[in-house]
């Protein structure tokens, strides 16, 4: 198997062996897992710049990531599922979201699990770091990687950064927030870019090359300070790229090491599961959009590793997960994320002649999981969840794949709200025009996992998918929906509807190599939300519990 140790440096009982109903106590373990992948297996290929990376004697990529699990102390009283949570820049998502609890690096105390949800259900949780740029503090999951070089001189490419500060600062590193760099190979670059712009839209400027300069390898300067609000963008060269897809091999044989290993292997969890369960939010949520893109859901022994993917608030997008000079956390809209394709079935785009499918490779291979899209009206109203449901022309409706299941959490946000509302997003700094949503989807959520356990485990058909619609009218230009929204005392609707565009990265794109930044950008996609009513809430999707 690809993973070929697991080192445990943390081993105890959780809560004093507290009890979580019928599953009983649980444990939980950590540490290190360590992978070594053969770059001539097919079930690597999708793996940009694998066959350049350094291998060991027998052809095989090393690389480890940070491990963590809970499951039951007597897996008899489990239920023989794994769900596997993928990090959201290095921190756990799933307790939060179901167990509606804090998020933390290491749950430890009663509030750490909230409701136990999760735990009573009886599942194994497990976490692993996928993304190379994590910094390696506060308990955040990284994974470490080599980097690509061949036989040659150095590799080297284009890299872009992109900011939108809050608050008025001189020097921020070359990264997105406070991860990793890729370090510039010249302090002095000449062919180093830096524009600013107002809002998205926008013609860029280029800030003169004197007004700003690069302080070290990792971190560029403004002499007259970052405005808060404005978009920076910063393209440069880096040398001798990580590879960055390798996240997804270690998501992918992390789950199958602890489905299909043995106890002789060191496995926790031998023989004691059955079926496992992918799950990611925001950030995280797009990578498992991608990796159902590249077909990613087999291990080198040919095995399905996932019964089930859940992608949450992902919208229509991907990331930038597997190409050279990645940036896995980067937000930015105009990426490699913001491709074509978007729906589960193949569709054409009129425009530049493009056909495809997300689940096109999994199909062909017959390792589709089940799949449930959720999404709130925030990832429609940013401009692109409905491209999962919509044809490319915004004409008509595109059915999801008989296993799949989108839905719309109407009326919510990104995450779950609260009361009070924060005064600012805890993660961004970012504030809003408007207070921020209080709405609680959690218990939606929920509900959504223990349809999705049935659907996989008994065959109960799932409820149908429920998002805005052409066909019903439903499903608006963000526009239409003015006349409402204009007549609430109060509101300002926004000065401007933010919409996905064409964007081509250069001819090397299918290879994983961007030669185009920044990239040329073309026509917008058509996208629409979710008609209101009167009072200004959406018609269509699942309403949260009142």
């Amino acid at each position: 198997m690809a993973v070929v140790g697991v080192e445990i440096e943390q081993r105890a009982v959780v809560l004093d062996g507290h009890t979580f109903g019928a599953a009983g106590a649980y444990e939980k373990l950590a540490g290190v897992v360590r992978f070594a992948v053969d770059r001539a297996n097919p079930a690597n290929h999708a793996i940009t710049d694998l066959g350049l990376a350094p291998a060991n004697a027998r052809g095989h990529v090393e690389f480890w990531a940070d491990f963590y699990l809970l499951r039951p102390a007597d897996p008899a009283r489990g239920n023989r599922r794994l769900l596997l949570d993928v990090p959201n820049r290095g921190r756990k998502v799933a307790l939060g979201l179901f167990n509606s609890t804090p998020r933390v690096p290491d749950p430890s105390t009663p509030d750490d699990f909230g409701n136990g949800f999760l735990m009573r259900h009886g599942y194994t949780v497990a976490w692993c770091g996928w993304q190379h740029d994590v910094p390696r503090r506060d308990g955040l999951m990284a994974l470490t990687v080599p980097a690509a070089r061949g036989n040659g001189p150095a590799i080297t490419g284009l890299v872009r950064c992109e900011w939108r500060p809050n608050t008025r600062v001189t020097t921020l590193p070359l990264a997105d927030r406070y991860h990793i760099p890729h370090p510039t190979i010249d302090l002095q670059d000449p062919g180093a870019r830096l524009t600013v712009r107002e809002r998205r839209e926008a013609a860029a400027v280029e800030v003169e090359r004197g007004a700003w300069r690069f302080p070290d390898a990792s971190s560029l300067t403004v002499e007259n300070g970052f405005e808060p609000g404005k978009i920076y963008e910063l393209v440069y060269r880096a040398a001798n790229p990580p590879l960055v897809g390798l996240g997804f091999l270690a998501v992918r044989d992390t789950a199958a090491w602890l489905r299909c290993a043995s106890a002789a292997d060191g496995n926790p969890c031998a023989e004691t599961l059955d079926r496992a369960y992918a799950f990611g939010v925001s950030q995280s949520g797009r990578f498992l959009r991608h990796l159902l893109h590249l077909g990613l859901n087999e291990d080198e022994a040919g095995r399905r590793v996932f019964d089930a993917v859940v992608p949450h608030v992902a919208g229509a997008r991907r990331g930038e997960f597997n190409h050279r000079f990645g940036q896995p956390s980067l937000n930015a809209t105009h990426a490699v994320g913001s491709l074509f394709p978007f729906t589960d079935t193949v569709e054409t785009d009129p425009l530049t002649g493009e056909r495809g499918a997300l689940l096109a490779r999994l199909e062909a291979r017959g390792t589709l999981p089940k799949i449930f899209t959720i999404n709130t009206s925030a990832e429609y109203w940013r401009g692109d969840a409905s491209l999962v449901h919509t044809d490319i022309p915004g004409k008509r409706d595109v059915e999801p794949h008989p296993a799949a299941r989108v839905y719309l959490f109407a009326g919510t946000q990104h995450t779950p709200g609260s009361l009070p509302p924060p005064d600012a997003d805890p993660n961004t700094g970012g504030r809003g025009r408007e207070p921020f949503n209080v709405v609680d989807y959690a218990p939606l959520l929920r509900a959504a996992l223990v349809s999705l356990d049935r659907w996989v485990t008994e065959g109960v058909e799932p409820p149908a998918s429920n998002v805005p619609r052409l066909a019903d009218g439903t499903a608006v230009l963000a526009e239409v929906t003015a006349g409402v929204f204009t007549k609430i005392p109060g509101v300002r609707f926004p000065d401007r509807i933010d919409r996905p565009v064409r964007l081509d990265f250069g001819p090397e794109l299918a290879r994983g190599i961007v030669t185009e930044l920044p990239p040329k950008v073309g026509a917008p996609f058509v996208t629409f939300v979710s008609a209101v009513d009167a009072d200004g809430n959406e018609i269509a999707g699942v309403r949260p519990v009142e």
